[in-house]
Order: C-alpha cells, then sequence, then structure tokens
C-alpha cells in the first residue's frame, strides 16, 4: 500500500496532477490515512495502454 506520493511517483506523475488525472480510489485504512493498492495502480495503467482507461467525458457523462 501507498501513499499517495508514493502512487504518484510510481505511475510517474507529479503529485499535484495525480488526484486529477489517476482515477484509482484510496483504500481507507483503519487509523491510517489513505493508502493506494499497487495492484489497482498497475490495472489502471494496464488499461491506458490499452486504450480502455475511461476519459474525461466518459466519466462526467456517467455522472449525469
Amino acid at each position: 500500500m501507498m501513499t499517495i506520493k508514493q502512487a504518484a511517483d510510481y505511475v510517474g506523475l507529479p503529485l499535484r496532477r495525480f488526484p486529477r488525472i489517476c482515477n484509482v480510489r484510496p483504500v481507507a485504512l483503519p487509523e491510517s490515512e489513505e493508502r493506494y493498492d499497487i495492484r489497482d495502480l498497475d490495472l489502471w495503467l494496464d488499461q491506458i495502454k490499452a486504450g480502455d482507461a475511461d476519459t474525461d467525458a466518459e466519466i462526467l457523462e456517467r455522472l449525469g
């Protein structure tokens, strides 16, 4: 499990841009801050490489 900084570094994004670009949700651990699961980050990267990642427009469309 990674902090937000570790997750941003792992996927190669600046910390400031990471939450806006990466749609992986952090896991709320008891008595700890949120952490990112490396498997979820890997899946997200695989989706991007395959062209299957959601675009901003698709996300906004689902939100209504």
